[in-house]
């Protein structure tokens, strides 16, 4: 991906993210609230991340927590992982697949390292 596209394709895959993001929250506190059907567990994620530069991954980092519901807790440059906390456990591996598939592609055509 050039970096043309990612600066294209960046901005609205993360407003698409927060945006979907931010109905399964609301949903989420709405059942809780109203007691419908059982609140979903929260759980802790340790994810990998694509070789990036540190400012790469800190942009990483931040988009990860400003998606309602996930919320970036450390990030290890070292290793190349990142504790996130996640509202909804039953979404975990899906909302990991999203953030590899949507965020980590165009953050390397900018700020990507080699291995």
């Amino acid at each position: 991906m050039n970096k043309l596209t990612a600066a294209v394709l960046l901005p609205l895959r993360f407003g698409w993210a927060m945006l979907a993001s931010g109905v399964q929250t609301v949903a989420a506190i709405i059942r809780r609230g109203l007691v419908i059907g059982t609140p979903p567990a929260a759980t802790f994620v340790r994810i990998g991340f694509a070789p990036m530069s540190p400012q790469g991954a800190a942009l990483l980092g931040c988009m990860i927590s400003l998606t309602p519901g996930t919320t970036v807790i450390d990030i290890d440059l070292v290793r190349r992982e990142m504790v996130l906390h996640m509202l909804d456990a039953n979404n975990a591996a899906a909302e990991v697949d999203a953030i590899r598939r949507d965020f980590e592609p165009p953050l390397l055509a900018w700020f990507g390292e080699s291995a």
